[in-house]
């Protein structure tokens, strides 16, 4: 009797053990898989042409709890590319999709924008990171900038 309690529990702690381990390699696939995701989505967002990126911009803000987010027209835009509203602040959001750091001229944009649409917040999103000189002009400017990194945890 006791020989057979045995077996029974040490083919009880192997069913476990086997659990536990496919439990642990369904985490692993999945985790590769969000990694690999990730890639292909950065890839992706960097083979946009600059209207696709727009789009792609206002689907994720919308995504992340802004609302009222609307695309301006192409041309005569004013500066700005995606207006938009979050826990009732108004945005002006210029968009830029660079193969290289974004520079002064898109926080100008931005600012004349903010100001043209009557927004409260101006803000440039790239898919790249900015120069040194856009980064000085939007703190004296008061201009949020969103970059890569900031775009990449949009898209999480």
């Amino acid at each position: 009797m006791e020989v057979q309690m045995n077996a029974q529990t040490n083919q009880f702690w192997i069913w476990v053990v086997v659990i536990i381990g496919l439990a642990m390699l369904a985490g692993v696939i999945i985790l590769l898989r969000r990694q690999n995701r990730k890639y292909d989505w950065a890839k992706e967002r960097d083979q946009m042409d600059g209207f696709e990126f727009e789009y792609y911009c206002a689907d994720l803000l919308s995504a992340n709890g802004f609302v009222n987010v609307e695309v301006t027209r192409s041309t005569g835009d004013y500066g700005v590319d995606i207006l938009a509203e979050k826990e009732g602040i108004t945005f002006a959001i210029q968009c830029k999709r660079y193969s290289k750091p974004v520079g002064i001229k898109a926080v100008q944009e931005a600012y004349a924008g903010r100001d043209y649409y009557d927004r409260m917040v101006g803000a440039v999103l790239t898919n790249q990171y900015f120069t040194k000189p856009a980064m000085n002009a939007a703190r004296k400017l008061k201009i949020l900038l969103w970059d890569r990194d900031y775009l990449q945890t949009l898209e999480q």
